[in-house]
């Protein structure tokens, strides 16, 4: 049976625990892909994580890219939402759950090398189901910008965080 339990204190618990580690990051990554497992098809590196704030590295490489030779959009559209989701997760309560209901994508350039994405974001209290808008920008490794994501979040209680209880 799928746990329904909210994410962050165990997302926060993990990246205490592993982040410090040699090669604790690229773990910390690994189990989260494991948590939601499309996005850890990515392949991406949690680089930082705290309440509000996330970074995320995704190298550039085949297995990621179009036939124009730069990272596929739908991928860095995963990553941003990723990165978002990340940084709002993080700092939620046990008691507190997420879902992406809606996602944007301004892309202004190619995306080639390592893409960082990068939220920083308030952390809404919950109470009751609420849509939080949260946004990611993902920088090429020349510090360009070569995307924006714009991603809401239905944030509720446990019990709540989904019309219908369902996620």
């Amino acid at each position: 049976m799928p746990s329904h339990e909210a994410p962050g204190a165990r997302l926060r618990a993990m990246w205490r625990r592993l982040s410090p580690l040699p090669g604790g990051r690229r773990v910390f990554s690994f189990l989260m892909g494991r948590m939601a497992p499309y996005s850890g098809t990515l392949g991406a590196t949690v680089m930082a994580l705290e309440p509000g704030h996330c970074v995320v590295h995704l190298r550039d490489r085949r297995k990621v890219r179009n036939h124009l030779r730069s990272v596929h959009a739908i991928a860095q559209a995963n990553l941003g939402e990723l990165c978002t989701g990340l940084a709002v997760l993080a700092g939620m309560p046990a008691t507190v759950r997420g879902i992406v209901t809606g996602l944007a994508v301004t892309y202004l350039k190619k995306g080639r090398g390592l893409l960082v994405a990068e939220c920083r974001c308030d952390i809404p209290e919950v109470r009751e189901p609420v849509d939080h808008t949260v946004e990611g920008t993902l920088t090429d490794s020349t510090g360009d910008v070569v995307a924006r994501v714009v991603a809401t979040w239905r944030l509720g209680p446990v019990e709540d965080a989904v019309p219908g209880g369902a996620a």
